[in-house]
């Protein structure tokens, strides 16, 4: 396909990235020259420097016979205003547009047929949600769902003291006493789809699929973390700080913020009423042991830099916060990440570039195509759920006469309200959801792509 994408910061990028490697033709559009000719140079695809919002810019890249624009400029103006004006040139053209405003959410959403927009991203809110997963199931380093919140994919790191150290996998289920299945592995920086036989050693980091039902018993079983999370404390007042507390409010949490910026304390002491906003510096150690930081059973930081929220993170571990989540704007460094002691690692960046790839996929293959898909194991695998329709193949067959490509996996099936951790006997049908794992260079765009090639 030919897709414009606007803006050449984070997203558009990592966006570039992914879709050139997936065959597509992409054209930037940036005003920076500088940043917009090394993005060329680096993926060997086109570009215009230029407002995206203007007609001649988006003319000028080809607006008239493109499929899709995803405008992803830092500002949430420029991006309604480009999508407005590239819908008005070409009725036919897909438009995905990034607005991290709350101030802009209720228009964008209700108003997307005046903008022009097909989807509406907001990077902020989506890591706030997965944030709060993340506070709900504390012990877990990631969380991702699936089937409408009835299956998880978890990570889960083989510490020195583990009771996963020196463990075949098939002698698993004597540990943890519930279904799982272990997807997928990182083993010194390498992903790998181990069998039956893999033994697990410490520092491994195990990709689980699990039931909800089952991730308060798995945790119980490891011995990682049973008491529930109560009180949190964020640092940095930015807007991924006021979804998140929103979202811990409503389920009962209570949270402390500290900000620097005077001004932003008290936006947030009147946006969010029942949270203690405190003005101070999250990087100072001192002021941090006034807000005695480790009396709080998890530390979230949020501030815009990410070697002060990775700093501070290892300062709350070393404090015995029991549960931390970092959060990371250049996630290009997961697995190095994976070894130190920062908790669970949250990419606002990775989370909206999962979701448009997700939807240019579906608008290539619209029969079979997935519905969601989750980067896991430091972005070396992809977690795909797809809905079994009458196009897949082999409904009703065993999972264990499948010819699956090498490095692919069935890991769940969900039919109506009961969700199976796939085995060997098990079978999906018409209208289940599938979750499939795979660590393949070749991406899997529909469901009939897991299989090998008949002859």
């Amino acid at each position: 396909m030919k897709i414009l994408i606007a803006g050449c910061g984070k997203v558009g990028s990592t966006l570039t990235k992914q879709l050139t490697s997936e065959g597509h033709e992409i054209t930037l559009i940036d005003r920076n020259p500088e940043v917009l000719e090394a993005i060329m140079e680096r993926y060997d695809v086109m570009g215009v420097q230029g407002n995206a919002a203007a007609m001649e810019s988006l003319e000028q890249a080809g607006v008239q016979d493109a499929d899709l624009l995803i405008a992803a400029t830092d500002m949430d103006e420029v991006n309604l205003l480009s999508c407005l004006t590239a819908h008005g040139l070409n009725e036919k053209l897909h438009t995905i547009g990034r607005i991290r405003n709350p101030e802009y959410r209720r228009q964008a959403y209700e108003m997307r047929s005046v903008f022009g927009l097909n989807m509406v991203i907001n990077p902020e809110r989506e890591a706030a949600a997965s944030i709060s997963r993340l506070l709900k199931y504390p012990g877990f380093r990631t969380i991702e769902t699936f089937a409408k919140g009835n299956v998880e994919i978890v990570e889960v790191q083989v510490t020195a003291d583990s009771k996963l150290k020196n463990v075949a996998l098939n002698q698993l289920h004597n540990i943890i006493h519930c279904t799982v299945l272990v997807c997928a592995i990182v083993r010194d920086d390498r992903c790998l789809m181990p069998d039956g036989s893999f033994v697990l050693k410490e520092n491994d980091h195990l990709y689980i699929t699990a039931t909800t039902s089952n991730l308060s018993a798995l945790l119980r079983s490891l011995g990682i973390i049973t008491k529930p999370v109560k009180n949190v404390l964020i640092a940095g007042g930015g807007r991924i700080s006021y979804y998140l507390a929103r979202q811990l409010q409503e389920s009962g949490m209570t949270c402390e913020i500290i900000e620097q910026s005077a001004r932003r304390c008290e936006e947030l002491a009147l946006l969010l009423p029942e949270a203690r906003v405190v003005q101070g510096d999250a990087s100072n150690q001192n002021f941090m042991e006034t807000e005695r930081i480790d009396s709080y059973d998890a530390l979230v930081m949020l501030t815009g830099l990410d070697e002060l929220n990775i700093i501070m993170a290892l300062y709350g571990s070393a404090r015995g916060v029991k549960h931390v989540v970092t959060k990371v704007s250049h996630g290009e460094n997961n697995l190095l990440l994976n070894e130190l002691e920062i908790g669970s690692v949250v990419s606002p960046k990775e989370l909206s570039c999962n979701t448009i790839v997700q939807y240019v996929r579906a608008m290539q293959n619209r029969q079979g195509a997935a519905i969601t898909i989750h980067r896991i194991a430091g972005g070396q695998a992809e977690a795909i759920e797809f809905i079994i329709d009458e196009n897949s193949k082999y409904i009703g067959e065993k999972i264990k006469n499948l010819k699956l490509k090498k490095n692919v996996l069935i890991s769940s099936i969900s039919r109506g309200e009961n969700t199976e951790i796939a085995s060997g006997s098990s079978t999906y049908e018409l209208d289940d959801t599938v979750v499939v794992i795979t660590n393949s260079s070749n991406p899997i765009l529909q469901f009939n792509d897991i299989f090998e090639a008949e002859f």
